[in-house]
């Protein structure tokens, strides 16, 4: 694979594919009677969703609106994930339920992108088993989307393209559409390089690859100026950024922390290998700066980190818990584990809950390993049973559950500031928001309260009055 920047004159023929398709599009509409609909269903991380961002508004610049109320879509896309294996089952009991839509409307247009087309297998299933799926790309060419789409439609068969390339098509060039009104997506490198032996992403998004410092900054600027008050920045490890002229993650974070405007910055994920002491001290330095780090440690074993290609130990990563702790006590650290890896003994396990142990986790993601075909752990020796790696798994959740209640009922009696996400899907009488630290906050409003308008993306004082297993609760005393 090679890296390719893509440039400003390389994107007029995408520019012509959409103008092109507008008209197709909107001729299609008149014929019909009714307005071309689109559908998208996104599995996976943040990056997916900004990516889904990027199509949504690719699609709307070809004059298409999204799909609402009953039936199906004249267009269907399925943005995949290939991180883990239930994400694969999901995508292929979709497309098969899809099928039927299909024979109702032979001129549906069925697109599968993301991860999981960058891995042969997945690629050739399709091909062999969905012969229905029209097209098919991978999540480097999102900015060709158009130009794909548009041979597609030329061909009247299926379209499998998937690229060698690594290619860098600064966001600025895609059109976008936020689809939340409290926090923007900011992507600020593409791809990994580290080759964890568990991790398939490296095979499927690419060498890393960062964008330009200035376009970046500017990108939060103009966030700042349409209203939003969060801003998150994205890469599969932030801190391996690097751009073009030298300027390193700790130096974009500043300049982002110092747009007027943005009330609230988050960062993830970082990788503890390439974490600095600087990024740390930014943290504590600016009040704009969110104080929830995430921090994956994978496992509390040495010798299973090796395994992993995890170049770090246990005693480096709890000095960089043990840092953050101190210099941001008011802060939240969360993280990645994963259980069963090939070759994890008791022992090894023993180490990973006194890791979390030692790190007061206030919240956690955990994971049973799971094969993933292409890398360097499929094919290790002493896959653990699945017996052992569900008994292990529970244990590991006691034990975190327990961390992050406690977590939870620190904050009683507190008035902290809520970024204000929308309404409770249990209750419209429940807002749901964030924190400083990222703590999620179900909170009610007393009626002496006016309340006027959408309040997504609002922010609001709330005194948080009880805790719950995985969330607090609150009543809002002002808006801010």
């Amino acid at each position: 694979m090679s890296i390719v920047k893509v440039t400003d004159n390389e994107m007029v023929p995408v520019r012509e594919a959409i103008s092109e398709l507008r008209e197709y599009f909107s001729s299609k509409s008149l014929k019909e009677g009714r307005e071309v609909s689109f559908s998208i269903r996104t599995y996976g991380c943040q990056l997916n969703e900004s990516d889904s961002e990027k199509i949504y508004g690719t699609f709307e610049a070809m004059g298409i609106r999204e799909h609402k109320g009953e039936g199906a879509p004249d267009i269907v896309l399925l943005n995949t994930c290939a991180v883990r294996e239930n994400a694969e089952d999901r995508l292929f009991g979709n497309l098969g339920v899809y099928k039927a839509d299909k024979k109702d409307n032979r001129d549906m247009l069925i697109i599968v992108c993301g991860c999981m087309m960058k891995v042969k297998e997945n690629v050739d299933r399709i091909k062999k088993s969905f012969p229905y799926v029209d097209l098919v790309f991978d999540p480097q060419q999102i900015h060709l989307f158009p130009v794909l789409l548009r041979d597609c439609l030329r061909r009247k068969k299926q379209l499998v393209n998937i690229s060698a390339e690594d290619y860098i098509a600064d966001d600025s060039m895609i059109p976008v559409t936020r689809l939340r009104k409290f926090r923007a997506l900011v992507p600020i490198m593409y791809g990994c390089n580290n080759f964890c032996s568990f991790c398939i992403v490296p095979y499927t998004r690419g060498r890393e690859r960062s964008r330009d410092f200035s376009s970046v900054v500017e990108e939060v600027r103009s966030l700042g100026e349409k209203g939003y008050k969060e801003v998150m920045l994205l890469g599969q490890n932030v801190n391996s950024y690097r751009s073009e002229d030298n300027r390193s993650f700790p130096d974009l974070l500043r300049a982002c922390a110092e747009v007027e405007g943005i009330n609230r910055i988050r960062f993830m994920s970082s990788h503890p290998k390439d974490i600095s002491d600087e990024v740390i001290d930014i943290m504590a330095e600016y009040k704009n700066i969110e104080t929830h780090l995430h921090l994956p440690v994978q496992c509390g074993s040495d010798a299973l980190l090796k395994k992993m290609n995890r170049p770090y130990t246990v005693e480096k990563y709890m000095s960089v818990v043990e840092r953050f702790r101190k210099l941001i006590p008011e802060g939240s650290l969360s993280t990645d584990i994963i259980v069963g890896f090939p070759g994890e003994t008791e022992e090894d396990f023993q180490g990973t809950l006194d890791v979390v142990r030692r790190a007061q986790y206030d919240f956690a993601f955990t994971f049973q390993y799971s094969i993933r075909p292409g890398t360097r752990a499929a094919s290790m020796p002493d896959q653990i049973p699945a017996e052992v790696v569900s008994e292990r798994f529970q244990r590991l959740l006691d034990l975190q559950n327990d961390l992050t209640y406690k977590s939870n009922l620190a904050k009683v009696g507190k008035t902290e500031e809520v970024l204000i996400e929308g309404r409770s899907t249990g209750s419209d009488e429940i807002f749901t928001g964030r924190t400083m630290s990222n703590h999620l906050i179900n909170f009610t409003i007393p009626d002496n309260i006016r309340v006027e308008g959408d309040l997504e993306g609002r922010l609001a004082m709330v005194n948080f009055t009880g805790a719950r297993p995985y969330s607090v609760d609150g009543v809002l005393e002002a808006f801010s």
